[in-house]
Protein backbone atom coordinates (compact mmCIF):
# COMPACT_ATOMS: atom_id res chain seq x y z
CA UNK A 1 0.00 0.00 0.00
CA UNK A 2 1.30 3.76 -0.36
CA UNK A 3 2.61 5.69 2.15
CA UNK A 4 0.47 8.61 3.67
CA UNK A 5 2.36 11.05 1.78
CA UNK A 6 0.92 9.67 -1.16
CA UNK A 7 -2.62 9.27 -0.19
CA UNK A 8 -3.77 11.87 2.01
CA UNK A 9 -1.66 15.22 2.05
CA UNK A 10 -2.11 17.02 5.50
CA UNK A 11 -4.67 19.01 4.94
CA UNK A 12 -3.89 22.68 6.19
CA UNK A 13 -6.19 22.68 9.36
CA UNK A 14 -5.63 19.19 9.98
CA UNK A 15 -5.84 18.61 13.34
CA UNK A 16 -2.69 18.55 15.66
CA UNK A 17 -4.36 16.52 18.24
CA UNK A 18 -4.84 13.52 14.98
CA UNK A 19 -1.04 13.93 14.04
CA UNK A 20 0.47 13.70 17.59
CA UNK A 21 -1.34 10.65 18.32
CA UNK A 22 -0.87 8.94 15.13
CA UNK A 23 3.11 9.86 15.41
CA UNK A 24 3.53 8.55 19.18
CA UNK A 25 1.15 5.17 17.91
CA UNK A 26 3.77 4.96 15.06
CA UNK A 27 6.34 4.99 17.64
CA UNK A 28 5.01 2.74 20.36
CA UNK A 29 3.67 -0.34 17.56
CA UNK A 30 6.80 0.18 15.10
CA UNK A 31 4.57 0.13 12.31
CA UNK A 32 6.30 0.07 9.37
CA UNK A 33 4.65 2.75 7.37
CA UNK A 34 1.53 4.54 7.84
CA UNK A 35 -1.79 4.81 5.53
CA UNK A 36 -4.47 7.73 5.67
CA UNK A 37 -8.06 6.48 4.69
CA UNK A 38 -9.75 8.17 1.69
CA UNK A 39 -12.73 6.75 1.70
CA UNK A 40 -13.29 6.32 -1.46
CA UNK A 41 -14.95 3.49 -4.00
CA UNK A 42 -11.52 3.19 -5.71
CA UNK A 43 -9.27 2.50 -2.55
CA UNK A 44 -12.21 0.30 -1.31
CA UNK A 45 -11.88 -1.93 -4.35
CA UNK A 46 -8.14 -1.81 -3.83
CA UNK A 47 -8.41 -3.10 -0.44
CA UNK A 48 -10.34 -6.06 -1.94
CA UNK A 49 -7.91 -6.64 -4.40
CA UNK A 50 -5.14 -6.46 -1.34
CA UNK A 51 -6.82 -9.07 0.85
CA UNK A 52 -7.79 -11.08 -1.82
CA UNK A 53 -3.94 -11.67 -3.14
CA UNK A 54 -2.79 -12.10 0.72
CA UNK A 55 -5.38 -14.98 0.80
CA UNK A 56 -7.60 -13.42 3.58
CA UNK A 57 -10.73 -12.52 1.64
CA UNK A 58 -12.02 -15.29 -1.20
CA UNK A 59 -14.58 -14.04 -4.11
CA UNK A 60 -18.26 -15.68 -4.07
CA UNK A 61 -19.93 -16.94 -6.79
CA UNK A 62 -20.25 -13.87 -9.16
CA UNK A 63 -23.38 -14.83 -11.08
CA UNK A 64 -25.05 -15.82 -7.99
CA UNK A 65 -23.11 -12.95 -5.87
CA UNK A 66 -21.52 -10.27 -7.36
CA UNK A 67 -18.79 -8.42 -5.51
CA UNK A 68 -19.43 -10.77 -2.35
CA UNK A 69 -16.34 -12.16 -0.56
CA UNK A 70 -15.49 -14.19 2.11
CA UNK A 71 -13.22 -13.66 5.41
CA UNK A 72 -12.99 -16.12 7.80
CA UNK A 73 -11.52 -15.63 11.72
CA UNK A 74 -9.63 -17.72 13.78
CA UNK A 75 -11.93 -20.38 15.64
CA UNK A 76 -11.04 -18.40 19.00
CA UNK A 77 -11.81 -15.46 17.70
CA UNK A 78 -15.59 -15.37 16.80
CA UNK A 79 -17.87 -13.21 18.96
CA UNK A 80 -17.37 -10.61 21.22
CA UNK A 81 -15.43 -10.63 24.79
CA UNK A 82 -17.99 -9.49 27.27
CA UNK A 83 -15.74 -10.68 30.24
CA UNK A 84 -12.54 -9.39 28.57
CA UNK A 85 -14.67 -6.27 27.91
CA UNK A 86 -13.57 -3.06 30.69
CA UNK A 87 -14.88 0.36 31.09
CA UNK A 88 -11.85 2.24 33.07
CA UNK A 89 -12.99 5.03 34.90
CA UNK A 90 -11.50 6.76 37.74
CA UNK A 91 -13.74 5.53 40.24
CA UNK A 92 -15.15 1.71 40.26
CA UNK A 93 -18.53 2.79 40.80
CA UNK A 94 -18.98 5.11 38.13
CA UNK A 95 -18.71 2.07 36.11
CA UNK A 96 -20.80 0.27 38.06
CA UNK A 97 -21.67 -3.69 38.65
CA UNK A 98 -23.19 -3.67 35.01
CA UNK A 99 -19.63 -3.49 33.59
CA UNK A 100 -16.24 -4.97 34.15
CA UNK A 101 -13.84 -2.47 35.52
CA UNK A 102 -10.48 -2.03 35.81
CA UNK A 103 -8.15 0.79 36.88
CA UNK A 104 -6.98 3.47 34.13
CA UNK A 105 -3.47 3.52 35.36
CA UNK A 106 -3.40 -0.24 35.31
CA UNK A 107 -5.44 -0.82 32.23
CA UNK A 108 -2.77 2.07 30.11
CA UNK A 109 0.08 -0.31 31.30
CA UNK A 110 -1.15 -3.38 30.52
CA UNK A 111 -2.31 -2.42 26.90
CA UNK A 112 0.84 -0.45 26.76
CA UNK A 113 2.90 -3.53 27.10
CA UNK A 114 0.80 -5.36 24.45
CA UNK A 115 0.98 -2.38 21.63
CA UNK A 116 4.45 -1.95 22.17
CA UNK A 117 6.21 -3.29 19.06
CA UNK A 118 2.96 -5.18 17.63
CA UNK A 119 3.20 -3.36 14.07
CA UNK A 120 6.74 -4.61 13.19
CA UNK A 121 6.58 -5.58 9.71
CA UNK A 122 2.73 -4.33 9.19
CA UNK A 123 0.82 -1.00 8.03
CA UNK A 124 -0.94 1.43 10.42
CA UNK A 125 -3.82 2.37 8.92
CA UNK A 126 -5.26 5.70 10.02
CA UNK A 127 -9.31 5.68 9.60
CA UNK A 128 -10.89 8.86 9.84
CA UNK A 129 -14.64 8.40 10.45
CA UNK A 130 -17.93 10.21 11.07
CA UNK A 131 -21.23 8.52 13.37
CA UNK A 132 -23.82 10.11 11.61
CA UNK A 133 -24.47 12.09 8.47
CA UNK A 134 -21.35 14.35 8.24
CA UNK A 135 -23.07 17.30 8.31
CA UNK A 136 -25.00 16.50 11.30
CA UNK A 137 -24.86 18.49 14.57
CA UNK A 138 -26.07 15.15 16.48
CA UNK A 139 -23.34 13.19 14.66
CA UNK A 140 -19.65 12.69 16.21
CA UNK A 141 -16.09 11.26 15.19
CA UNK A 142 -13.54 9.67 15.78
CA UNK A 143 -10.36 7.84 14.23
CA UNK A 144 -9.80 4.14 14.42
CA UNK A 145 -5.73 3.27 14.39
CA UNK A 146 -5.10 -0.81 13.41
CA UNK A 147 -3.37 -2.68 11.37
CA UNK A 148 -6.11 -4.75 10.08
CA UNK A 149 -6.80 -4.08 6.20
CA UNK A 150 -10.32 -6.17 7.19
CA UNK A 151 -10.90 -4.01 9.38
CA UNK A 152 -10.67 -1.34 7.23
CA UNK A 153 -13.12 -2.52 4.99
CA UNK A 154 -15.28 -3.49 7.47
CA UNK A 155 -15.06 0.34 8.43
CA UNK A 156 -15.61 2.14 5.51
CA UNK A 157 -18.95 0.03 4.90
CA UNK A 158 -20.15 0.35 8.57
CA UNK A 159 -19.06 4.31 9.00
CA UNK A 160 -18.93 7.36 6.84
CA UNK A 161 -14.59 6.93 6.86
CA UNK A 162 -12.29 9.48 5.43
CA UNK A 163 -11.50 12.55 4.36
CA UNK A 164 -14.71 14.08 4.87
CA UNK A 165 -14.78 13.10 8.54
CA UNK A 166 -11.37 13.99 8.92
CA UNK A 167 -12.10 17.29 7.82
CA UNK A 168 -14.54 17.71 10.44
CA UNK A 169 -12.27 16.49 12.85
CA UNK A 170 -10.25 18.98 11.83
CA UNK A 171 -12.71 21.75 12.72
CA UNK A 172 -14.28 20.55 15.60
CA UNK A 173 -11.20 18.97 17.32
CA UNK A 174 -12.89 16.40 19.14
CA UNK A 175 -12.54 12.97 18.29
CA UNK A 176 -13.00 9.34 20.24
CA UNK A 177 -9.17 7.80 20.03
CA UNK A 178 -9.60 4.08 19.02
CA UNK A 179 -6.40 1.88 18.69
CA UNK A 180 -6.54 -1.76 17.63
CA UNK A 181 -4.03 -4.12 16.63
CA UNK A 182 -5.04 -7.98 16.14
CA UNK A 183 -2.03 -9.21 17.64
CA UNK A 184 -0.96 -12.56 17.84
CA UNK A 185 -5.03 -13.51 17.94
CA UNK A 186 -3.87 -14.90 21.28
CA UNK A 187 -6.75 -15.60 23.58
CA UNK A 188 -5.09 -14.83 26.46
CA UNK A 189 -3.82 -11.20 25.37
CA UNK A 190 -7.18 -10.32 24.37
CA UNK A 191 -8.74 -7.14 25.77
CA UNK A 192 -11.16 -4.76 25.00
CA UNK A 193 -10.32 -0.97 27.20
CA UNK A 194 -12.87 1.78 27.14
CA UNK A 195 -11.58 4.75 28.84
CA UNK A 196 -14.72 7.19 29.10
CA UNK A 197 -13.23 9.86 30.43
CA UNK A 198 -10.80 10.13 27.63
CA UNK A 199 -13.09 9.14 25.01
CA UNK A 200 -10.87 6.72 23.96
CA UNK A 201 -10.73 2.50 23.23
CA UNK A 202 -8.13 0.45 23.05
CA UNK A 203 -8.68 -2.91 22.16
CA UNK A 204 -5.88 -6.04 21.08
CA UNK A 205 -5.88 -9.61 20.22
CA UNK A 206 -9.49 -9.72 18.40
CA UNK A 207 -10.49 -9.60 14.46
CA UNK A 208 -14.09 -10.45 15.37
CA UNK A 209 -16.29 -7.02 14.57
CA UNK A 210 -17.25 -5.89 17.96
CA UNK A 211 -13.66 -6.60 18.95
CA UNK A 212 -12.14 -4.51 16.60
CA UNK A 213 -14.45 -2.47 14.25
CA UNK A 214 -14.51 0.32 17.51
CA UNK A 215 -17.34 2.49 15.76
CA UNK A 216 -19.62 -0.08 16.54
CA UNK A 217 -20.38 -1.21 20.00
CA UNK A 218 -17.43 0.14 21.38
CA UNK A 219 -17.90 4.03 20.07
CA UNK A 220 -21.78 4.08 19.17
CA UNK A 221 -22.74 2.68 22.98
CA UNK A 222 -20.08 2.51 25.22
CA UNK A 223 -18.15 5.69 24.78
CA UNK A 224 -21.06 7.20 23.18
CA UNK A 225 -23.63 6.69 26.20
CA UNK A 226 -21.34 8.60 28.30
CA UNK A 227 -20.65 11.43 26.08
CA UNK A 228 -24.25 11.27 25.88
CA UNK A 229 -25.21 11.81 29.68
CA UNK A 230 -22.27 14.48 29.63
CA UNK A 231 -23.73 16.32 26.74
CA UNK A 232 -27.59 15.89 27.42
CA UNK A 233 -28.42 13.13 24.41
CA UNK A 234 -29.17 9.33 24.45
CA UNK A 235 -27.16 6.61 22.80
CA UNK A 236 -29.20 3.68 22.68
CA UNK A 237 -29.21 0.49 20.96
CA UNK A 238 -32.32 0.89 19.27
CA UNK A 239 -33.56 0.25 15.70
CA UNK A 240 -35.81 2.59 14.05
CA UNK A 241 -38.35 2.54 11.29
CA UNK A 242 -40.62 4.44 9.66
CA UNK A 243 -44.35 3.77 9.77
CA UNK A 244 -46.54 5.34 6.90
CA UNK A 245 -49.93 4.26 6.96
CA UNK A 246 -52.68 4.09 4.14
CA UNK A 247 -53.68 7.48 5.15
CA UNK A 248 -50.27 8.84 4.35
CA UNK A 249 -49.59 9.07 8.42
CA UNK A 250 -45.31 8.84 8.94
CA UNK A 251 -44.31 8.26 12.16
CA UNK A 252 -40.95 6.93 13.79
CA UNK A 253 -40.40 4.33 16.00
CA UNK A 254 -37.19 3.66 18.23
CA UNK A 255 -37.20 0.21 19.87
CA UNK A 256 -35.32 -1.96 22.08
CA UNK A 257 -35.04 -5.48 22.34
CA UNK A 258 -32.46 -7.97 23.48
CA UNK A 259 -31.00 -10.68 21.45
CA UNK A 260 -33.49 -13.53 20.00
CA UNK A 261 -36.27 -10.89 20.11
CA UNK A 262 -37.07 -9.66 16.75
CA UNK A 263 -35.00 -6.66 16.04
CA UNK A 264 -33.89 -6.76 12.91
CA UNK A 265 -37.43 -8.35 11.48
CA UNK A 266 -39.01 -5.05 12.77
CA UNK A 267 -36.55 -2.90 11.47
CA UNK A 268 -37.21 -4.54 8.38
CA UNK A 269 -40.79 -5.04 8.82
CA UNK A 270 -43.20 -6.45 5.45
CA UNK A 271 -46.52 -5.29 6.32
CA UNK A 272 -48.89 -8.75 5.89
CA UNK A 273 -50.79 -8.88 2.46
CA UNK A 274 -54.39 -8.13 4.47
CA UNK A 275 -52.75 -4.79 5.93
CA UNK A 276 -52.74 -3.26 2.02
CA UNK A 277 -51.33 0.43 1.72
CA UNK A 278 -48.66 0.39 4.41
CA UNK A 279 -44.99 1.56 4.12
CA UNK A 280 -42.32 0.71 6.31
CA UNK A 281 -38.72 2.14 5.96
CA UNK A 282 -35.32 1.29 7.77
CA UNK A 283 -33.56 4.39 9.06
CA UNK A 284 -31.79 1.87 11.27
CA UNK A 285 -31.14 -1.79 12.38
CA UNK A 286 -29.36 -1.64 15.62
CA UNK A 287 -27.98 1.96 17.46
CA UNK A 288 -30.02 5.19 17.85
CA UNK A 289 -28.51 8.31 19.41
CA UNK A 290 -31.29 10.42 20.75
CA UNK A 291 -30.97 14.48 20.86
CA UNK A 292 -34.14 16.66 21.84
CA UNK A 293 -35.10 19.11 19.19
CA UNK A 294 -35.69 22.82 18.60
CA UNK A 295 -39.49 21.81 19.23
CA UNK A 296 -39.54 20.10 21.61
CA UNK A 297 -40.08 16.84 20.43
CA UNK A 298 -37.01 13.33 20.57
CA UNK A 299 -34.70 13.02 17.14
CA UNK A 300 -33.06 10.36 16.13
CA UNK A 301 -30.50 9.75 14.08
CA UNK A 302 -28.42 5.97 13.42
CA UNK A 303 -24.95 6.61 13.92
CA UNK A 304 -24.25 3.81 11.69
CA UNK A 305 -24.00 3.44 7.28
CA UNK A 306 -24.11 0.00 7.24
CA UNK A 307 -25.33 -3.21 8.80
CA UNK A 308 -23.34 -6.19 10.60
CA UNK A 309 -25.55 -8.74 10.87
CA UNK A 310 -25.86 -12.25 11.78
CA UNK A 311 -26.58 -14.08 8.81
CA UNK A 312 -27.77 -17.40 10.36
CA UNK A 313 -31.88 -18.13 9.61
CA UNK A 314 -31.90 -15.49 7.23
CA UNK A 315 -33.73 -16.23 4.35
CA UNK A 316 -36.46 -15.12 2.41
CA UNK A 317 -39.67 -15.93 4.59
CA UNK A 318 -37.86 -14.91 8.00
CA UNK A 319 -36.56 -11.38 6.82
CA UNK A 320 -37.18 -10.67 2.90
CA UNK A 321 -35.18 -7.74 2.75
CA UNK A 322 -32.26 -8.52 4.40
CA UNK A 323 -32.08 -11.62 2.11
CA UNK A 324 -32.28 -9.71 -0.65
CA UNK A 325 -29.66 -7.01 0.59
CA UNK A 326 -26.99 -9.12 1.03
CA UNK A 327 -27.08 -10.89 -3.05
CA UNK A 328 -24.43 -8.27 -3.86
CA UNK A 329 -21.90 -6.33 -2.86
CA UNK A 330 -21.77 -7.82 0.73
CA UNK A 331 -18.59 -9.07 2.55
CA UNK A 332 -19.53 -12.44 4.50
CA UNK A 333 -17.59 -13.82 7.63
CA UNK A 334 -17.60 -17.37 8.84
CA UNK A 335 -19.90 -18.81 6.96
CA UNK A 336 -20.02 -22.08 4.92
CA UNK A 337 -19.75 -22.73 0.97
CA UNK A 338 -21.75 -24.81 -1.52
CA UNK A 339 -19.51 -26.71 -3.97
CA UNK A 340 -20.47 -23.56 -6.91
CA UNK A 341 -18.94 -21.58 -4.63
CA UNK A 342 -21.92 -19.60 -3.00
CA UNK A 343 -21.93 -18.35 0.51
CA UNK A 344 -24.30 -21.29 2.93
CA UNK A 345 -25.67 -21.17 6.58
CA UNK A 346 -28.19 -22.44 8.53
CA UNK A 347 -31.78 -21.33 7.40
CA UNK A 348 -31.43 -21.54 4.06
CA UNK A 349 -33.97 -24.04 1.81
CA UNK A 350 -31.62 -24.31 -0.95
CA UNK A 351 -27.86 -25.54 -1.37
CA UNK A 352 -25.68 -27.62 -0.02
CA UNK A 353 -22.51 -27.21 2.45
CA UNK A 354 -19.64 -28.69 1.32
CA UNK A 355 -16.63 -26.75 2.87
CA UNK A 356 -17.73 -25.11 6.59
CA UNK A 357 -16.88 -21.83 8.29
CA UNK A 358 -12.89 -23.19 8.96
CA UNK A 359 -12.29 -23.84 5.24
CA UNK A 360 -12.44 -27.45 6.26
CA UNK A 361 -14.95 -30.25 4.46
CA UNK A 362 -18.15 -30.06 5.73
CA UNK A 363 -19.00 -33.17 8.40
CA UNK A 364 -22.63 -32.85 9.63
CA UNK A 365 -21.80 -34.23 12.87
CA UNK A 366 -19.42 -31.84 13.29
CA UNK A 367 -21.71 -29.22 14.09
CA UNK A 368 -23.13 -26.13 12.53
CA UNK A 369 -21.56 -25.70 8.42
CA UNK A 370 -21.61 -21.95 9.27
CA UNK A 371 -20.26 -20.42 12.61
CA UNK A 372 -23.44 -19.38 14.72
CA UNK A 373 -22.46 -16.57 14.76
CA UNK A 374 -21.03 -15.57 11.09
CA UNK A 375 -21.86 -11.80 9.98
CA UNK A 376 -22.28 -10.12 6.74
CA UNK A 377 -21.78 -6.63 6.58
CA UNK A 378 -23.54 -4.60 3.87
CA UNK A 379 -24.19 -0.97 3.25
CA UNK A 380 -27.74 0.37 4.44
CA UNK A 381 -28.35 1.84 1.31
CA UNK A 382 -28.63 -1.89 -0.26
CA UNK A 383 -31.81 -2.46 1.94
CA UNK A 384 -34.37 -2.29 -0.39
CA UNK A 385 -36.37 0.06 2.25
CA UNK A 386 -33.55 2.00 3.39
CA UNK A 387 -35.01 5.61 4.48
CA UNK A 388 -33.55 8.37 3.07
CA UNK A 389 -34.26 10.01 6.15
CA UNK A 390 -31.35 8.46 7.56
CA UNK A 391 -28.92 10.78 5.71
CA UNK A 392 -30.77 13.72 7.24
CA UNK A 393 -28.89 15.82 9.62
CA UNK A 394 -31.82 16.95 11.33
CA UNK A 395 -32.75 13.50 12.19
CA UNK A 396 -36.16 11.76 12.17
CA UNK A 397 -38.84 12.70 15.32
CA UNK A 398 -39.66 9.93 17.05
CA UNK A 399 -43.20 9.22 18.30
CA UNK A 400 -43.23 6.06 20.47
CA UNK A 401 -40.17 4.29 21.96
CA UNK A 402 -41.07 0.98 22.04
CA UNK A 403 -38.98 -2.09 24.57
CA UNK A 404 -39.72 -5.66 24.30
CA UNK A 405 -38.25 -8.80 25.60
CA UNK A 406 -39.35 -12.90 25.27
CA UNK A 407 -41.41 -13.99 27.93
CA UNK A 408 -43.73 -16.76 27.82
CA UNK A 409 -46.14 -15.34 30.38
CA UNK A 410 -46.39 -12.29 32.19
CA UNK A 411 -45.73 -9.53 30.26
CA UNK A 412 -48.91 -8.89 27.80
CA UNK A 413 -48.58 -8.67 23.57
CA UNK A 414 -48.83 -4.68 24.06
CA UNK A 415 -49.13 -2.20 27.02
CA UNK A 416 -48.37 1.28 27.13
CA UNK A 417 -46.76 3.38 29.72
CA UNK A 418 -48.62 5.85 31.96
CA UNK A 419 -46.21 8.81 31.41
CA UNK A 420 -42.13 8.97 31.09
CA UNK A 421 -41.36 8.07 34.29
CA UNK A 422 -43.23 5.48 34.38
CA UNK A 423 -41.57 4.32 30.76
CA UNK A 424 -38.29 4.31 32.46
CA UNK A 425 -39.54 1.53 34.38
CA UNK A 426 -41.06 -0.12 32.19
CA UNK A 427 -37.43 0.07 30.11
CA UNK A 428 -35.20 -0.36 33.31
CA UNK A 429 -37.74 -4.02 33.79
CA UNK A 430 -37.32 -5.46 30.13
CA UNK A 431 -36.38 -9.41 30.85
CA UNK A 432 -36.01 -12.18 28.43
CA UNK A 433 -36.29 -15.94 28.56
CA UNK A 434 -32.74 -17.20 27.92
CA UNK A 435 -33.13 -20.41 24.91
CA UNK A 436 -31.04 -23.35 25.24
CA UNK A 437 -28.72 -22.72 22.83
CA UNK A 438 -27.57 -19.34 25.34
CA UNK A 439 -26.78 -20.65 28.41
CA UNK A 440 -27.70 -24.75 27.96
CA UNK A 441 -31.16 -23.97 30.19
CA UNK A 442 -34.38 -22.89 28.67
CA UNK A 443 -36.64 -20.30 30.35
CA UNK A 444 -34.37 -18.30 32.38
CA UNK A 445 -34.95 -15.01 32.82
CA UNK A 446 -32.36 -12.50 32.48
CA UNK A 447 -32.97 -8.55 32.68
CA UNK A 448 -31.60 -6.38 30.09
CA UNK A 449 -32.59 -2.77 31.13
CA UNK A 450 -33.27 -0.95 27.69
CA UNK A 451 -32.06 -3.77 26.06
CA UNK A 452 -27.97 -1.97 26.91
CA UNK A 453 -26.75 -4.52 29.61
CA UNK A 454 -23.65 -5.09 27.48
CA UNK A 455 -23.28 -1.78 26.35
CA UNK A 456 -24.00 0.81 28.96
CA UNK A 457 -20.40 2.90 29.40
CA UNK A 458 -21.69 3.65 32.86
CA UNK A 459 -23.29 2.77 36.21
CA UNK A 460 -26.66 1.72 35.05
CA UNK A 461 -27.77 3.94 38.24
CA UNK A 462 -26.88 6.74 36.98
CA UNK A 463 -28.01 5.96 33.54
CA UNK A 464 -31.61 5.25 34.76
CA UNK A 465 -31.06 8.68 36.38
CA UNK A 466 -30.19 10.24 33.08
CA UNK A 467 -33.27 9.02 31.36
CA UNK A 468 -35.61 10.92 33.78
CA UNK A 469 -33.57 14.26 33.34
CA UNK A 470 -34.17 13.53 29.26
CA UNK A 471 -38.12 13.66 30.13
CA UNK A 472 -37.71 16.90 31.77
CA UNK A 473 -35.92 18.17 28.78
CA UNK A 474 -38.78 17.63 26.19
CA UNK A 475 -41.89 19.66 25.79
CA UNK A 476 -43.50 16.57 23.67
CA UNK A 477 -42.05 13.57 24.86
CA UNK A 478 -42.81 10.29 22.94
CA UNK A 479 -45.03 7.60 24.48
CA UNK A 480 -43.14 4.36 25.91
CA UNK A 481 -44.50 0.60 24.99
CA UNK A 482 -42.89 -2.60 25.85
CA UNK A 483 -44.11 -5.42 23.58
CA UNK A 484 -44.01 -8.97 24.06
CA UNK A 485 -44.01 -11.36 20.67
CA UNK A 486 -43.38 -14.41 22.80
CA UNK A 487 -46.27 -15.31 24.77
CA UNK A 488 -47.64 -19.14 24.67
CA UNK A 489 -50.40 -21.06 25.56
CA UNK A 490 -50.42 -23.88 28.09
CA UNK A 491 -48.96 -25.94 25.14
CA UNK A 492 -46.05 -24.53 24.83
CA UNK A 493 -47.54 -22.78 21.52
CA UNK A 494 -46.90 -18.91 20.18
CA UNK A 495 -50.16 -17.04 21.01
CA UNK A 496 -49.34 -14.38 18.59
CA UNK A 497 -48.18 -14.95 14.88
CA UNK A 498 -45.42 -12.36 14.54
CA UNK A 499 -42.95 -10.94 12.11
CA UNK A 500 -45.53 -8.70 9.73
CA UNK A 501 -48.17 -9.00 11.80
CA UNK A 502 -46.78 -7.40 14.34
CA UNK A 503 -47.85 -4.15 12.24
CA UNK A 504 -51.15 -4.39 14.31
CA UNK A 505 -49.66 -3.84 17.42
CA UNK A 506 -47.54 -0.68 15.75
CA UNK A 507 -50.97 0.49 14.34
CA UNK A 508 -52.47 0.91 17.65
CA UNK A 509 -49.74 2.34 19.02
CA UNK A 510 -49.11 5.50 16.38
CA UNK A 511 -53.33 5.55 16.46
CA UNK A 512 -52.41 6.11 20.59
CA UNK A 513 -49.66 8.74 19.66
CA UNK A 514 -52.04 10.47 17.39
CA UNK A 515 -54.97 10.33 19.87
CA UNK A 516 -56.98 7.82 17.53
CA UNK A 517 -57.35 5.12 19.77
CA UNK A 518 -58.45 4.10 23.35
CA UNK A 519 -57.16 1.64 26.11
CA UNK A 520 -57.84 -0.19 29.15
CA UNK A 521 -56.02 1.26 32.12
CA UNK A 522 -54.84 -0.87 34.32
CA UNK A 523 -52.35 -1.56 37.34
CA UNK A 524 -49.04 -2.12 35.14
CA UNK A 525 -50.27 0.37 32.41
CA UNK A 526 -52.82 1.15 29.26
CA UNK A 527 -53.68 -2.32 26.92
CA UNK A 528 -55.62 -2.03 24.04
CA UNK A 529 -59.15 -4.23 23.76
CA UNK A 530 -59.15 -6.79 21.09
CA UNK A 531 -61.38 -4.13 19.70
CA UNK A 532 -58.69 -1.99 19.37
CA UNK A 533 -56.54 -3.99 16.98
CA UNK A 534 -56.72 -4.33 13.05
CA UNK A 535 -56.96 -8.23 12.90
CA UNK A 536 -58.62 -8.37 9.56
CA UNK A 537 -57.32 -10.93 7.78
CA UNK A 538 -55.68 -12.96 11.10
CA UNK A 539 -56.33 -16.03 12.13
CA UNK A 540 -56.67 -15.84 15.94
CA UNK A 541 -58.94 -17.33 18.48
CA UNK A 542 -60.93 -15.15 20.89
CA UNK A 543 -59.41 -17.21 23.84
CA UNK A 544 -56.15 -16.18 22.11
CA UNK A 545 -56.85 -12.71 22.39
CA UNK A 546 -57.86 -12.64 25.62
CA UNK A 547 -54.48 -14.28 26.87
CA UNK A 548 -52.31 -12.74 25.00
CA UNK A 549 -54.36 -8.81 26.65
CA UNK A 550 -54.56 -10.72 30.13
CA UNK A 551 -52.20 -9.62 33.39
CA UNK A 552 -52.29 -11.47 35.99
CA UNK A 553 -52.02 -10.25 39.79
CA UNK A 554 -49.73 -12.51 41.38
CA UNK A 555 -47.66 -12.76 38.21
CA UNK A 556 -47.09 -8.69 38.19
CA UNK A 557 -46.76 -8.99 42.19
CA UNK A 558 -43.77 -10.95 41.74
CA UNK A 559 -42.10 -9.40 38.39
CA UNK A 560 -42.22 -6.01 41.01
CA UNK A 561 -40.71 -7.45 43.82
CA UNK A 562 -37.93 -8.66 41.54
CA UNK A 563 -37.12 -5.91 39.86
CA UNK A 564 -36.74 -3.95 43.27
CA UNK A 565 -34.50 -6.54 44.20
CA UNK A 566 -32.68 -5.87 40.83
CA UNK A 567 -32.20 -2.33 41.71
CA UNK A 568 -30.79 -2.86 45.01
CA UNK A 569 -27.60 -3.95 43.00
CA UNK A 570 -26.85 -0.33 42.29
CA UNK A 571 -27.20 0.45 45.61
CA UNK A 572 -27.40 4.54 46.43
CA UNK A 573 -27.18 4.77 42.62
CA UNK A 574 -30.60 3.94 42.09
CA UNK A 575 -32.38 6.60 41.30
CA UNK A 576 -35.29 7.60 43.98
CA UNK A 577 -37.67 8.24 41.03
CA UNK A 578 -37.85 4.50 39.81
CA UNK A 579 -37.93 3.56 43.38
CA UNK A 580 -40.75 5.34 43.42
CA UNK A 581 -42.06 4.20 40.58
CA UNK A 582 -41.74 0.33 41.83
CA UNK A 583 -43.71 1.16 44.96
CA UNK A 584 -46.53 3.00 42.44
CA UNK A 585 -46.53 -0.22 40.81
CA UNK A 586 -46.91 -2.42 44.00
CA UNK A 587 -49.54 -0.32 45.26
CA UNK A 588 -52.08 -0.26 42.07
CA UNK A 589 -51.34 -4.06 42.05
CA UNK A 590 -52.47 -4.45 45.83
Amino acid sequence: MATAAATMPPLPTLSKQVTEWVASVRELTQADEVYWVEGSDDEYRHFIGQLQQSGELQKLNEAHYPNCFLARSHPSDVARVEHLTFVCTSKQEDAGPNNHWMAPAEARAKMRGLFSGCMKGRTLYVVPYCMGPIDSPYARCGVEITDSAYVVINMMLMTRAGRAALERISREDSFVKGLHSTGELDPNRRFIMHFPEDLAIESFGSGYGGNALLGKKCHALRIASYQARNEGWLAEHMLIVGLTSPQGDTHYVAAAFPSACGKTNLAMLIPPDSMPGWTVTTVGDDIAWLHPGPDGRLYAINPEAGYFGVVPGTNRKTNRNAFEMIQRDTLFTNVALTADNQPWWEGLDTGTPVIDWQGQPYAPGNGPAAQPNSRFTVSAKRNPRYAPEADSPRGVPISAIIFGGRRRGVAPLVYEARDWNHGVLVGASVASETTAAAIGQAGVLRRDPMAMKPFAGYNYGDYWSHWFAMGQKLKHPPKIYHVNWFRRDSDGKFLWPGFGDNLRVLDWVLKRCSGRAEANETAIGNLPRPSDLNLAGLDISESALDELLSIKADEWRAEAADMAKYLDEFGARTPAQLRAQVAALQQRLG
